[in-house]
């Protein structure tokens, strides 16, 4: 079930102004596409999330789920690319499609890789009742595909079929362009959204169809100067302008000093090899032998694995949901496991060699939190992995690094249950104190070698004013199992601390702190 909040947090609050969406040219030869940022009614949003954890589906959730299950061999990206969420992405535009063209707002999303928008056809889901619709009949360029298209959410598949026709970009057409014709969208995700369709900036290897992407085809026409285009994120609440997506290259008045560049390891997301992550600036132990990490600019948050959003919680005073499973571990075997790693047993293996875990001890968490909280048993590729083998593999992990800092028994044991403690809800939320923001530590990445700090007042979501004010963690749990993780998805948060490059002639990510 979800996370019970207090009533102050029903109070609706307008966090991001809306900017007007604009777009030029200029005489460096980029193109610029102003972003707005959008408002949340934090009622509807507390709203649609109650309702919907109890059907199983996660509509309003800040973040797109991204729980993989099953079998990564037969569904690796795909079910990564299904389980996504846009309704709290905050940074959308405006593209028009056909001849002439018909207006659209849609999020550039670097974390998909299609395009898609209602269609005149959609005669059956609300939603497209209060966005505008792709008519056709009303362009003259537009081609019949027909090709069937469906992309499953959490919320259920909006489908479709395939179209051709121009796209409008800034002030760039696109010819011949293919993208789906939503003629379903169920449930209630897309009928309060402020946007009308995504533009994915991903790869095609996770395109739908395998469709070529609108990115592709703006570098393979010609259209920009450089196969480069990059984002700034106005995280200035009071600011006009929402920010910038700039095709083409990059705008140096966007961001100070140089960018930190890293390659993408595997096509698809932007995804790139990450190291450790440091609380305070002190090493959380997780990451230290590399993760994977994707930007994506359709996700608001920050996820990262159960075991590290755990610590931060604990760091920083968020209050989670009590694990039964994992206060259970340490009770029974917390001592057991302190005295294997200081008899220099393989940390990976103690788990299975317990018992807990019926696999080799090849890989790390796997499991997803909820499992944990609802203690029922999950199946993933290994077989049986259950809540009581993952809390194991959390523990195992919090207690190694508690002893390289030399605590005693007795330290590691309270600890560890504290952790126990912070594991974060279902839905993924945890709060903060928001009168302790002062007092929290910076949450830092490295990445290229260098490290990113997050200061409390960039990953922490203030929603409402006055004694109505809640403050939200911007961490939330994701759990991917190797060889895809663990993994990390720098979603806004970052991006808006950050000005970001997406290199696609070199295939690499860069950062650089924004302006």
């Amino acid at each position: 079930m979800g996370t019970k909040f207090g009533a102050s947090l029903v109070t609706p609050f307008l966090f991001l102004l809306l900017s007007h969406v604009v777009f030029s040219t200029t005489n460096d030869g980029l193109v610029r596409i102003g972003l707005k940022k959008m408002k949340i009614d934090q009622k509807c949003h507390m709203n649609r999330r109650s309702n919907t954890i109890e059907q199983e589906e996660t509509p309003g959730g800040p973040i797109r789920k991204y729980h993989l299950r099953g079998n990564l061999g037969d569904s690796e990206d795909t079910d990564i690319v299904a389980l996504k969420n846009y309704m709290d992405a905050q940074y959308f535009g405006e593209i028009g499609i056909g001849s002439p063209a018909q207006k659209f707002t849609v999020i550039f999303d670097t974390g998909s890789s299609n395009l898609w928008v209602p269609s005149a056809k959609c005669y059956f889901s609300v939603a497209c009742f209060f966005h505008s619709k792709y008519k056709s009949s009303q362009s003259s360029t537009y081609t019949k595909n027909g090709k069937s298209a469906a992309i499953q959410y959490g919320t259920g598949a909006i489908a479709g079929f395939f179209s051709q026709d121009h796209v409008t970009v800034g002030n760039l057409v696109v010819k011949d362009q293919d993208f789906i014709e939503a003629t379903k969208e169920p449930g209630i995700t897309f009928v309060a959204a402020k946007f009308d369709g995504i533009l994915g900036l991903g790869f095609q290897e996770i395109s739908v169809g395998n469709a070529v992407p609108v990115w592709y085809n703006l570098v393979n026409q010609g259209l920009v100067t450089e196969p480069v285009f990059s984002f700034w994120l106005n995280r200035n609440t009071e600011g006009e302008e929402g920010g910038e997506i700039v095709f083409g290259g990059v705008d140096s008045n966007h961001y100070k000093g140089e960018h930190t560049y890293v390659p993408v390891t595997q096509k698809g997301y932007w995804q790139f090899d990450m190291g450790d992550v440091l609380i305070g600036g002190e090493s959380s132990g997780f990451c230290a032998s590399g993760c994977s990490a994707i930007a994506d600019s359709g996700t608001s948050l920050l996820a990262g694995p159960t075991t590290v959003i755990t610590q931060i919680n604990h760091a920083i005073g968020a209050s989670g949901v009590v694990s039964q499973e994992c206060k259970t571990v340490v009770e029974q075997y917390g001592k057991t496991i302190i005295e294997m790693l200081l008899a220099q047993a393989q940390p990976k293996k103690i788990c299975s060699q317990i018992g807990f875990c019926t696999f080799d001890g090849t890989h790390g968490v796997s499991m997803g939190i909820e499992s944990m909280v609802n203690e029922k048993l999950e199946m993933t590729s290994d077989g049986v992995h259950d809540a009581a083998c993952a809390a194991c593999e959390m523990a195992v992990v919090w207690m190694q690094n508690r002893l390289r800092l030399n605590e005693t028994e007795d330290q590691i044991l309270n600890y560890v249950n504290e952790l126990c403690e912070r594991l974060p809800s279902p839905s993924g939320e945890s709060v903060v104190q928001c009168g302790a923001l002062s007092s929290l530590p910076s949450v830092s990445f490295t990445i290229g070698g260098k490290v990113f700090d997050l200061a409390p007042e960039q990953y922490v979501l203030k929603v409402g004013e006055g004694v109505a004010a809640q403050c939200i963690s911007g961490f939330i749990a994701l759990d991917v199992a190797p060889p895809r993780g663990p993994l990390w998805i720098l979603g806004d948060i970052f991006m808006g601390r950050y000005h970001t490059v997406f290199d696609y002639g070199n295939s690499s990510v860069g950062f650089a702190e924004a302006a």
